[in-house]
């Protein structure tokens, strides 16, 4: 696979697998920093974990450390008093993103949420990933687990840091001028104003004729203004390219017409794709629907693999174990039509084989293979249901005004 001329060169890259790496690594950072953290998360919660990442941010800003945090409203509807009369007090400068409300399931523009993890600290290295900051073995939903969620993310270093970092900041901006307008704080609006220009559009990642080489990355974000499809773009190319493999990890997979295409187009091609999935119940809607999807993949020659241990919340994919990406946005409607989302993309051998190794671990230790045969004998009554819920979510999209 060749480079793309919009990838920089010179990056730092460490993949960490679970909370049990992540979450030493990010507050090992934050407690070293001397100027700046920023953190965005989807779900804060304040168990064992959140608690050390909160302490954390309020050591940071209690040294003089400028801290800005981000939760959505949605994931994190919830914040305790003490921890915000502690945060207030330190100086954690922080924000709920656009709390639901009441009716608020029943607005569509509500639906867009902030569902990226990126972290950069001292403008220097930067976390971004599929974990929350949530203990591995505790759901909100379904309360204490067994066995550990599996997530991925990466820490780097290098220049998608800064690119990391201004996202951040102008994020921030409009967060604070939307807070001023709301207070009716005009004159701080206009002040701040100059901070709220759109970032410029990135280019759209030609390829030149020069073989990989090195730790080549790129930060890759989609939003609901300019970076509408940047990510999908970057799997679609990315398949389109493949010779060999490729190995999706993917939490909640419902990929839309035209990912399935590439997929099955890269079958024709003789290339070996792996998807693995969530095996368990999770989520009604992303449980059943993608159901048909994946029976329809499976008979393209596709090999789906359902992960069982425990809950799978990975959003990671190699191909020809040169390219590689890791991130927040699932292969799903809700990620790749409505949330704000995170993704780096690396071209390097080094990294992809990691993440290729340990994805293969997964497939060969901690899976179940779809079965065609299998699937067509569950009751009448399971197979509607899965179609009624693929239904019900082309419906939904219908009224958020997007096409999938």
């Amino acid at each position: 696979m060749l480079r793309s001329a919009a990838f920089a060169s010179g990056h730092e890259l460490h993949l960490l697998q679970g909370g049990g790496q992540y979450f030493p690594a990010l507050t090992s950072a934050v407690d070293a920093a001397q100027h700046e953290v920023r953190l965005e998360t989807y779900i804060f919660h304040f168990d064992v974990q959140g608690i050390q990442v909160a302490e954390a941010l309020e050591r940071a800003a209690l040294r003089g450390v400028a801290v800005y945090l981000v939760m959505d409203g949605v994931g994190t509807p919830d914040v305790p008093l003490d921890w915000q009369h502690r945060w207030n007090a330190s100086g954690v400068r922080w924000h709920q993103y656009a709390p639901l409300g009441y009716l608020g399931l029943f607005i569509p523009g509500r639906w867009r949420r902030m569902h990226r993890k990126l972290c950069v600290v001292d403008g220097e290295s930067a976390f971004c990933g599929g974990i929350n900051i949530l203990d591995d073995l505790l759901d909100p939903n379904h309360g204490p687990l067994r066995v550990a969620r599996l997530d991925y993310a990466v820490r780097v270093r290098g220049p998608l840091v800064a690119q990391c970092r201004q996202a951040m900041v102008q994020f921030w901006a409009r967060l604070e001028a939307k807070l001023q307008i709301e207070r009716l704080h005009w004159r701080e609006v206009r002040r701040n104003w100059p901070a709220l220009a759109w970032l410029p559009k990135p280019a759209a990642l030609p390829l030149v004729e020069t073989p990989i080489a090195g730790s080549f990355a790129a930060l890759v974000l989609r939003d609901n203004v300019r970076n509408r499809t940047r990510i999908e773009r970057a799997y679609l190319k990315a398949i389109g390219e493949a010779r060999s493999a490729i190995v999706l990890a993917n939490a909640y997979f419902l990929p839309g017409a035209r990912l399935r295409r590439a997929l099955k187009h890269a079958v024709r091609r003789g290339v070996r794709v792996q998807v693995v999935v969530q095996g368990q119940y999770e989520y009604f809607m992303q449980y059943h629907a993608s159901r048909p999807v994946l029976s329809e993949l499976v008979l393209a020659g596709v090999e789906v693999y359902e992960y069982t241990p425990g809950f799978l919340h990975a959003k990671v994919a190699v191909v020809d174990t040169i390219w590689a990406t890791v991130g927040s946005s699932n292969l799903d409607p809700l990620s790749l039509l409505l949330a704000r989302e995170a993704n780096v993309v690396v071209h390097d051998v080094d990294f992809a084989q990691q993440l290729d190794t340990a994805l293969c671990a997964v497939i060969q230790t901690s899976t179940r293979r779809w079965d065609l045969v299998a699937d067509a004998k569950r009751p009448w009554h399971q197979r509607v249901r899965d179609r009624l819920a693929f239904g019900l979510m082309r419906v939904l999209l219908f009224f958020s005004g997007s096409r999938y």
